[in-house]
């Protein structure tokens, strides 16, 4: 095969897949790894992909974010394990700041009956679901709701918050590298989340694995804030270590 000819697949099946893998895709290829990081950067050159920690994302990658609907049923397994294990990190009384989206929905759908909270959240499905749970006090934050993502955003939320405290916020992402930290496509969610990270004393990202090594345009969380990253079983032992290195502590579950 040609390199033309193998750049060509390469492209085709980061697009299909939304992130390739060198290890994989030499094997697949019959080539060396070199050879593949080659092409990659041959491919990052020509503004099609973009390379990250082991493999390369496809540029539309970057800024396609998925709708609140299309994410419900993706990782759902994997989702659910992780709302189990953030669960854990809860103490009774405790105050939390519960992002808008599907990783976060399963945490809800995780808490002990007996435990005792004050949940603050931005995320209309989040404060549906608690709006009957007899141990929770509610608050939620205003602002112009996002349809994509079923999340308030704005300057509500923002001078909301600026008054706000919490002993924990669990926030999920679009990707997270240790270089980059925490990142989304949009700017008032990236703004929002920006904020919650901000009344904070512990920050807590949860997120499937799917997420590692991709950057976003908006960054809202620097790797420094961040306290835990709890991810799936399929999060590679590279990107563990990466975060371990500077002080992040990672769950896999």
């Amino acid at each position: 095969m040609y390199a033309q000819e193998r750049q060509q697949s390469i492209l085709a099946t980061a697009r299909a897949r939304g992130r390739v893998e060198v290890g994989s895709l030499a094997e697949e290829l019959g080539v060396t790894v070199e050879t593949v990081r080659r092409d990659l950067t041959a491919l990052e050159r020509l503004g099609v992909l973009r390379r990250v920690h082991g493999g390369a994302l496809p540029v539309e990658r970057l800024t396609l974010e998925p709708s609140l609907q299309s994410r419900q049923t993706q990782y759902a397994e994997a989702k659910r394990r992780i709302g189990a294990r953030a669960a854990m990190e809860l103490h009774d009384g405790d105050a939390v700041l519960l992002d808008a989206g599907t990783t976060t929905l399963a945490i809800v759908d995780a808490l002990p009956p007996e435990l005792r909270l004050t949940v603050v959240t931005n995320s209309v499905a989040v404060a549906s679901r608690l709006s009957e749970r007899e141990r929770t006090e509610l608050m939620v934050l205003g602002g112009r709701v996002r349809r994509r993502t079923g999340a308030a955003v704005g300057e509500w939320l923002a001078a909301s918050l600026a008054e706000v405290t919490v002993d924990v916020a669990f926030l999920g992402t679009n990707g997270f590298t240790v270089e980059h930290g925490l990142t989304t496509p949009d700017q008032a969610e990236s703004a929002a989340k920006r904020a919650m990270a901000a009344a904070a004393r512990r920050v807590i990202c949860v997120t499937d694995a799917s997420k590692a090594g991709q950057v976003h345009l908006h960054r809202f969380a620097a790797t420094e804030e961040l306290a835990l990253i709890i991810s799936d079983s399929d999060l590679d032992d590279d990107t563990v270590q990466d975060f371990e290195d500077v002080g992040v502590e990672v769950a896999r579950t």
